[in-house]
């Protein structure tokens, strides 16, 4: 008796199986001796070829920077960690400065909440072609593929091809494919799954089997619950399977061999379980326990449930209710927006099913065990089509459906206008395989039906014929045109988001940036990748260039430490971030130096507009502790020398440009009251400008700290314009350091504006006529 082959070896020979039959269609294909069998296999693979290249175009024209959906940059730095054999990133005390988007902080270590399966597939395009949109082409073809031999398999090969292009044409494929985000891949290997067990069902096939087993576990490790849903239908007919057979054979079904259908569904279960295992030793490795899944310990409320839901500082209390109302809009804007010519691509689909429960239930729906190809065949149409209320169900307890809607009536907003309900991506495959029975069955009954007939009793068989095809060809263009009014709204719409992202990323374009050091502002809070997913660091903290968040000088300091041999640069701009290309955003990216002495003397001057009627200089430390002074009526500009040194700052001297000034000192009246009742002085002979040196205008400096130095202008109808530069400052017993230039803001109305104040210089427009804003530093060795 033959020894049972290993899995690996059952895995092998499937391979080499298919490796034979492609090779017997190429030769078939090279003498021009194709069946029709050929023929549908290779529209099949022109289908999912051309499938693969629509995703790739996009990925690589319409993606460039990435989308908006942040947790791309989470996929390809974890590829790149792979690739370097990491599982987490080692900080240490920079783990704050350097820590990414979706990734968990334990101490100095950091892990992505996500799991490595999806960053796998994209590693493996990465280590040998140098680029991962490859895999997302190579993803979006092997779906297409699986779904042509899904219909096949289900009902015949004009179904598979038709139902491949439906899946592939449709604007939920299109963009959700051409993304680093784990819906395709899981798609892809859910898909698999479903195609190596049916096979396995008709063949007794035992390498099928492996082959699932390994497909389903894999799909486990990528996303859980996802692949959960999708083979819940698959794992019931197994069960079933196995029950049936035990009850027909009693005490016989543990004989050796083993009766099919349990040996089958053990080898596809022991597979997929070993999996699981491999899940959990992961878990165990990133997050110290087996049954703590790492996006639970980014966000332990974060997950399929009803109560309260939370990620960040977002949290709902996800209700039933709510469940069934935001995923009734999901399912909506579905059938609306996302599927192939959106409401007529879905019913279509509908009718499809129709079509084919009308055809299964007169001989009744499954088969257990050997039958019939017609017992087959309904099976596999039933477990397919079983997947529509699985997953239907089970988003029902998610509430990332929720999120994803952002306002529930409006399909134009959120993710799900950008990307489709990538959720419910696992129903594109079956609903793309029964719109693809509706269509096939339509061309059939225009071909043969009482249309046909009466045409060629009027006309003649071929005019009939012409006819029909005539027929075919409107109704695919109307088709065609409807899907491309869909997609074209999207696509739009990110197109305008890439346009925004080419302008932030321009300076980095520019530059030539060799060994640097790059502090990012927070734009979205502590996160790098969030927003600019394509500054990212290298899996060692160690690349050409460094990425380190700009969180405060203790911190930027201890970066700079970090990295002492490094070119610093800082990079700002004027604007609040927005993808909206309609908000402004003027990026710049300056180089900085740490600049060390004795003391340093710093100049700082500024415009000043014709209507400021008085203004106030103010230098501040980060504990609050200031020193101010008051100019009456200042001329064109007003410069303020300023000087650090033995553990002090101070104003040393104000230029007023017209020759009156008065001291505060510390703690003088606020600049609210300033021009209170206050006299104007009579201006220098001729207009020149008055200096004077200010007295006791001096603050203690902590050992680490940040200087600011504010020059407040107030106009005569009440409003007012802020100059603020702020300096990082260390001082020791021996020198001073400073972080030069500092980072310069304009503000009107207000003390403080953050970026959307930003001073770009070389960009009068942005501001108001009369503002300007110079610095200039002296280092006392």
């Amino acid at each position: 008796m033959s020894q049972p082959r290993s899995p690996s070896r059952l895995l092998l020979d499937c391979g080499r199986q298919s490796v034979r039959r492609g090779r017997r269609f190429g030769r078939r294909l090279v003498a021009g001796e194709l069946t029709s069998t050929d023929r549908y296999r290779l529209l099949a693979l022109t289908v999912s070829l051309l499938a693969g290249l629509a995703v790739f175009v996009l990925a690589t024209r319409l993606f460039p920077y990435h989308s908006t959906n942040d947790d791309e940059a989470v996929y390809l730095l974890q590829a790149a960690m792979l690739l370097e054999g990491q599982v987490e990133l080692h900080a240490g005390p920079l783990a704050d400065a350097v820590r990414p988007w979706f990734f968990v902080q334990d101490g100095g270590r950091l892990y992505p909440k996500y799991s490595p399966v999806p960053s796998g597939m994209f590693a493996i395009s990465m280590a040998l072609f140098g680029e991962p949109r490859v895999t997302l082409a190579v993803v979006a073809a092997g779906n297409a593929a699986l779904v042509y031999v899904l219909g096949s398999a289900i009902f015949d090969r004009s179904v598979g091809v038709v139902a491949a292009a439906v899946f592939a044409a449709s604007p939920l494929a299109l963009l959700t494919s051409s993304v680093f985000l784990p819906y395709a891949p899981t798609t892809f290997l859910n898909l698999l799954f479903a195609v190596a067990y049916l096979r396995g069902v008709r063949t007794a096939s035992l390498p099928s089997a492996a082959a699932a087993g390994v497909a389903v576990g894999l799909a486990f490790f990528a996303r859980p619950y996802t692949a959960v849903l999708f083979a819940t239908p698959f794992v019931a007919h197994a069960l079933w399977q196995v029950v049936a057979t035990v009850r027909r054979e009693g005490v016989g079904a543990v004989r050796r061999p083993l009766p099919d259908p349990i040996r089958r569904n053990v080898l596809t279960g022991v597979l997929g379980l070993s999996f699981v295992a491999l899940t959990l030793a992961y878990n165990a490795r990133v997050t110290g326990s087996p049954l703590v899944f790492p996006y639970q310990a980014f966000a332990p409320m974060d997950g399929p449930g009803f109560g309260r839901r939370e990620l960040l500082d977002h949290s709902i209390d996800y209700t039933p209710t709510l469940a069934l109302e935001s995923n009734g809009y999901v399912l909506q804007y579905y059938a609306a927006r996302w599927m192939t010519a959106g409401p007529l691509g879905t019913l279509l689909a509908v009718c499809g099913l129709g079509l084919a429960v009308r055809r299964w239930i007169p001989d009744g729906i499954l088969t257990t065990g050997s039958a019939d190809d017609a017992g087959h065949r309904r099976t596999a149409g039933v477990l397919l089509a079983g997947v529509l209320p699985a997953v239907v169900l089970g988003n029902l307890a998610f509430w990332g459906n929720r999120n994803a809607l952002a306002t529930m009536t409006d399909p134009t907003d959120g993710l799900i206008s950008q990307f489709g309900p990538y959720y419910y991506f696992d129903t594109l495959p079956v609903l793309a395989v029964f719109a693809g029975v509706a269509l096939v069955a339509a061309w059939r009954t225009l071909r043969r039906g009482r249309v046909h007939a009466w045409l060629a009793a009027h006309t003649s068989t071929n005019g009939a014929r012409r006819v029909a095809i005539a027929v075919a060809l409107v109704s695919a263009l109307a088709i065609g045109g409807a899907n491309a009014a869909i997609v074209s709204t999207p696509v739009e719409r990110h197109a305008e988001h890439t346009e925004t992202f080419e302008t932030a990323y321009e300076p980095f374009e520019e530059a030539d940036l060799e060994n640097a050091l790059v502090f990012l502002p927070p734009e979205y809070g502590q996160w790098l990748g969030h927003p600019f997913q394509a500054l990212r660091n290298d899996p060692g903290l160690d690349g050409e260039v460094v990425y380190a968040l700009d969180g405060g000088v203790e911190r930027d300091f201890a970066v700079l430490d970090a990295y002492p041999e490094r070119t610093y640069y800082r990079y700002a701009a004027h604007g609040e971030w927005s993808p909206d290309p309609d908000d402004e955003y003027v990026p710049t990216l300056q180089e900085v130096t740490l600049r060390e002495g004795t003391s340093v003397d710093g100049e700082t001057r500024v415009g000043t507009l014709t209507t400021v009627e008085s203004a106030i200089v103010r230098l501040e430390t980060s504990d609050g502790e200031t020193a101010t002074h008051r100019v009456h009526e200042p001329g064109d500009a007003v410069t303020v020398e300023w000087r650090v040194t033995d553990g002090r700052a101070e104003l040393v001297t104000v230029d007023d440009g017209t020759g009156s000034n008065e001291t505060a000192g510390d703690g003088a009246e606020s600049a609210e009251s300033a021009d209170d009742g206050a006299e104007s002085a009579e201006s220098a002979e001729n207009g020149a400008g008055s200096t004077e040196t200010v007295e006791n205008g001096s603050v203690a400096l902590e050992e680490v700290d940040e200087l600011a130095l504010t020059v407040t202008m107030y106009e005569t109808a009440g409003s007012s314009l802020t100059y603020r530069q702020e300096v990082p400052v260390r001082s020791t017993d021996e020198a001073v350091e400073v972080l030069w230039p500092a980072e310069r803001t304009v503000c009107t109305l207000v003390s403080r504006c953050a970026d959307e104040g930003t001073y770009v210089p070389g960009q009068p427009d942005l501001y108001l006529d009369g503002v300007s804003f110079e610095t200039e530093l002296d280092v006392r060795e």
